[in-house]
Formats: structure tokens, C-alpha cells, sequence
């Protein structure tokens, strides 16, 4: 894999992920109870032998910065970086990114260094793939470009980019996210293809982009010093079918984009089942991120079912459903949590911050006495009172404000907010 480098883009705006990245990038959005979303592309990497990684950065940069500076460090005596490319004005030129392949195009000098092939990546993902074999196929088909595919069902088609592909798995056709029933039809899948490949239907009928790319390196640096083309999706890539070779590698793992509140939320919710579709137990491929060295969770007098508890949280005669609970959570007694994601603290309070805040007439940080907490996001650090429902008790779809939010009926508390006791939403 020495051939390979990687570009992992770290996302636009965020807007669909909002609250949860008006104070960061999507990249930097804790997952899991204790990762973060960029911690699943590097880790594929890490274990798929690419280490030599740049992550494209540009909205909300701080956090993603900091994770990256505390986790991703190769010593002196073995090869690989993570170096980070934030958007920036130069004298060539004044404006910031305009899109993935704008993205890319920006830091084609820095690019130069690249190895011969280059792996595109999204940091909002979650999956897992082993990069060697998708580069495998790349290299066997002799491809200028190759996309990772996954199939899907026909529903879904309109809200990816979808292809046609021959035999031999070369890309035919490719049309970004369509709406007419008739291109529907054009591009679904038949089931020899299906048999041909050996992966079962089960009533998928089209195939998806999953937004991840190998390109040769002068293939990519001729399509990016020619056009100016904006978005590989939906610009790039069909142009690039009439003068290159385009291949498909077929990806049948679990694959969700998660960037929107829906799907971030499901998602979730999954994980708290006995057997979810994406595991993060595996021992041999771990999922790497900042080793903050927590001390074991305290749980007293609590009722836990079908829930993940992060270390270092302190639990105290709680019950708890379906839930993930993040790192260093406090919940005091009597609270009752279903179907929620506390994403935890950045650190612990102390008895003279406690003092302070009842001075003050403060919550706590963490989540108080008395509580309901039901189809919640919870984002760090917030100040929960007592006695405070989070219920959507007006049965909203979407609302917004500074203290909170409702998206799809999610309620969602914005990081850091101080929510007084007694509160109903």
C-alpha cells in the first residue's frame, strides 16, 4: 500500500448535522460514546497499511484540529503523517473551498508529494473497509478511476449518486441523485449482475456511490488542472466517463451516511441492540481515537438495559434504556433516560465548581435530580437542572432556537447549554 495515499475530505457547512456542528465540523462530532467521526476513515487506513493521510479541513476547525494533533502521532522510527491542509487564502488565490473536487484542487501543490494512486475519502461516514482490497481491484482493472459501491434499494436511489456498470465492472453511466422514475428505471440493476458478483439482491436494485474514490494521481491532477469543476459527485466523475477508465468495486458491508440528525440518531440506536449491524468490537481492527486514560465508570443503584456506558461517567440511581452514554457523564438520581445519546463531558467538576454553581444558582454539569429524557441528543458539557423534561412535549418536528432544537422530533441540547430546573420541552 506504499503506492496509496489518502485525502479524507472534512465536510462542508455541517448544516444538516446542526446543532451538534455549530461549534465544530462534522468530523469532529463525538460518535459512539467516545469516538469521533473522523477517527473511522484513519482508523480504515491505519489498518488498511495507508499512512500517508491528508485531511482537508475548512469550517469549525479547532476541535477537529486538536483530536488530530492528540491522536494521530507516528513516532520517528516508522514512515506516515496526518497532515492537515486547513483552507486558506494565497496569493494565487482569494476564495474558500466551493466543493469536494474544489477541495482538492486548492492543494494540488501540496499533492505533488502524493504517491501514484490517491484514495478520496468523506469524513462522515461510518463503516468499515479494508482499503487493500478496494485498491487491489483498482490496480488489477488497470482503472484511471475507481468508485466504491454499495447496492441499495430502490427508494433510496434518489438521494445518492447512482451508476451503471458491465461485466467487467467498468462504470457505463452515472447520474447524481435522481428524481425522475424513468432514470430510476434506466439504471436499475439486474439480477445476473447481482449473481455474477456474488452478492445477494435482497431487494436492492440499484448501486450507490459511497463517495469514496482512487484515482491515479496524473489522472487527477489532469482532471483538476483542465476543469473547474466543482464536485466529483456530480460534476467530475460524469464527465469523466467519456475519456477515462472508470470502475465500480462492489462494498456489501455496513455503510450509513450520517450526516443528518436521522440518520446520526439511528444509527445510534442501533448500537444499543444485542447484535448491531456495525460493530466496534472487533480486537483486531480496532477504532483508534485520543487514549484519555478515564477511570472506570462508578454506577450506583441503577437500572441499565440494552445501553452503551463510556468510561469515566458516574451514574447515580438512574434508569436507563437504549442509550449511549459518553464519556465522563454525570446523572444524578431518579432520572430517567430512553432512546438517548448523552455525549458527555470534556472534564470533571469539582466539589468548589459545585459550590460555585449553587452560588451562582447553576446546574450542575451533567444531568440532574429527577429528570426525563426521552429521544434526546444530549451534546457535551451541558448544565442539566432538576426536574427538566426532554420529551418534545408539543409533538414538533423542527424547531430552532439558541437553547435548543427538534429535528425529525429529535430534541437536541446544544453543546454547553445551561438548561434551568424545571424546564419542560
Amino acid at each position: 500500500m506504499d503506492k496509496l495515499t489518502a485525502v479524507i475530505l472534512g465536510g462542508g457547512r455541517g448544516s444538516r448535522l446542526d446543532p451538534l456542528t455549530r461549534m465544530r465540523s462534522k468530523p469532529a462530532v463525538p460518535i459512539a460514546g467516545k469516538f469521533r467521526l473522523i477517527d473511522i476513515p484513519l482508523s480504515n487506513c491505519l489498518h488498511s497499511g495507508v499512512r500517508n493521510i491528508f485531511l482537508l479541513t475548512q469550517f469549525n476547525t479547532e476541535s477537529l484540529h486538536r483530536h488530530i494533533h492528540n491522536t494521530y502521532r507516528f513516532d520517528h522510527f516508522s514512515k506516515g503523517f496526518v497532515r492537515i491542509l486547513a483552507a486558506q487564502q494565497t496569493s494565487e488565490n482569494q476564495d474558500w473551498y466551493q466543493g469536494t473536487a474544489d477541495a482538492v484542487r486548492k492543494n494540488l501543490r501540496y499533492l505533488r508529494q502524493a504517491d501514484d494512486h490517491i484514495i478520496i475519502l468523506s469524513g462522515d461516514h461510518l463503516y468499515r473497509m479494508d482499503y487493500q482490497k478496494f485498491f487491489k481491484h483498482h490496480v488489477e482493472r488497470n482503472a484511471d478511476i475507481s468508485i466504491a459501491v454499495k447496492p441499495i434499494r430502490r427508494e433510496e436511489a434518489k438521494e445518492f449518486g447512482i451508476l451503471k456498470i458491465d461485466k467487467n465492472t467498468a462504470v457505463t453511466s452515472f447520474q447524481e441523485k435522481p428524481k425522475k422514475e424513468e432514470i430510476l428505471d434506466e439504471y436499475q440493476v439486474d439480477a445476473e449482475l447481482f449473481d455474477y458478483f456474488q452478492v445477494e439482491a435482497a431487494e436492492r436494485t440499484h448501486l450507490a456511490s459511497m463517495g469514496i474514490y482512487i484515482f491515479k494521481k496524473d489522472v487527477l491532477f489532469d482532471i483538476l488542472s483542465t476543469t473547474e469543476k466543482e464536485d466529483f459527485g456530480r460534476e467530475i466523475l460524469p464527465e469523466s466517463l467519456k475519456q477515462f477508465k472508470v470502475f465500480a468495486y462492489f462494498f456489501d458491508g455496513y455503510w450509513e451516511d450520517i450526516g443528518t440528525i436521522q440518520a446520526f440518531f439511528k444509527a445510534h440506536m442501533d448500537l444499543t441492540t444485542p447484535l448491531p449491524k456495525f460493530n466496534f468490537y472487533d480486537e483486531h481492527k480496532p477504532f483508534y481515537t485520543n487514549p484519555r486514560y478515564l477511570p472506570a465508570s462508578k454506577i450506583n443503584n441503577c437500572q441499565i438495559n440494552h445501553s452503551i456506558i463510556s468510561e469515566g461517567s458516574i451514574l447515580l440511581g438512574s434508569i436507563i434504556e437504549h442509550s449511549i452514554i459518553g464519556i465522563r457523564s454525570f446523572i444524578d438520581e431518579g432520572t430517567f433516560i430512553q432512546r438517548s445519546i448523552i455525549m458527555g463531558n470534556t472534564y470533571f467538576e469539582t466539589v468548589v465548581d459545585r459550590e460555585r454553581n449553587h452560588k451562582d444558582k447553576q446546574p450542575n454539569l451533567g444531568i440532574g435530580c429527577n429528570c426525563i429524557i426521552r429521544n434526546s441528543i444530549v451534546d457535551m458539557d451541558c448544565f442539566i437542572g432538576d426536574n427538566v423534561q426532554l420529551i418534545n412535549k408539543d409533538n414538533v418536528n423542527e424547531v430552532h432556537s439558541d437553547l435548543y432544537s427538534i429535528r425529525d422530533g429529535i430534541v437536541i441540547i446544544p453543546k454547553g447549554a445551561i438548561i434551568p430546573s424545571n424546564t419542560i420541552i
